[in-house]
């Protein structure tokens, strides 16, 4: 009778709970398909709230409409035009807004978008959508823009813009500024089960 060598066993394969008896795909939310052309649509009607001075309108309808259900190219556009309305807003209508938005009906789920919308732009870095080979021309929002030209100090300024939104939405959620980056950086807007500001700010104690 020949001896079983027990470290080769998978043992994953003897655990109700393991990844390997179940497909992991069945941990992601359903969620409806949406056609690269109507994020682009979304994107025109946002901008026309911009060009209308509606900022809290626009970062509102770009939050409540993320393209879960979009291939990766239209999250990218979606995401490109989140980074544009956080960086139309001043700086000191910030804390108002965001303020606004969390008072309102489902204003902590609008923020737990933004918050993984900041940790998705951050994690781009210099190569920010809409930003990589574009240059900065100082506005009037209390933040520079990005516009077409050769030169790389776009995504500079687009993180410089994102670190202050990710403060401002920090500082709402009971005063609380650090979270865990690595649990909402690895969340690709959508895939995981919603991680809320209550989750960021039990976990930060």
């Amino acid at each position: 009778m020949s001896l079983q060598n027990y470290r080769l066993i998978n043992i994953d394969k003897l655990d109700p709970e393991s990844s390997s008896n179940f497909p992991v795909s069945t941990l992601s939310p359903p969620v409806a398909p949406i056609s690269s052309a109507d994020v682009q649509s979304l994107a025109g009607q946002i901008r026309q709230l911009l060009r209308g001075g509606d900022t809290e309108g626009a970062l509102r309808g770009a939050l409540e409409n993320a393209p879960y259900g979009g291939d990766d190219r239209s999250k990218e556009v979606h995401l490109a035009t989140v980074v544009e309305i956080l960086q139309s807003i001043k700086q000191s209508d910030m804390s108002p807004v965001l303020s606004r938005i969390y008072k309102s009906e489902g204003g902590t789920e609008i923020l737990d978008v933004l918050m993984k919308y900041l940790y998705k732009g951050m994690a781009h870095g210099s190569q920010m959508p809409g930003s990589s080979g574009k240059s900065v021309s100082p506005q009037p929002t209390g933040f520079s823009q990005v516009v077409s030209r050769g030169g790389g100090e776009g995504g500079g300024a687009a993180m410089s813009v994102l670190l202050s939104w990710h403060e401002k939405v920090g500082y709402l959620a009971d005063n609380r500024e650090h979270y865990p980056v690595v649990e909402a950086a690895g969340d690709p807007v959508g895939s995981c089960g919603p991680i809320t500001l209550g989750d960021w700010a039990d976990k930060a104690e």
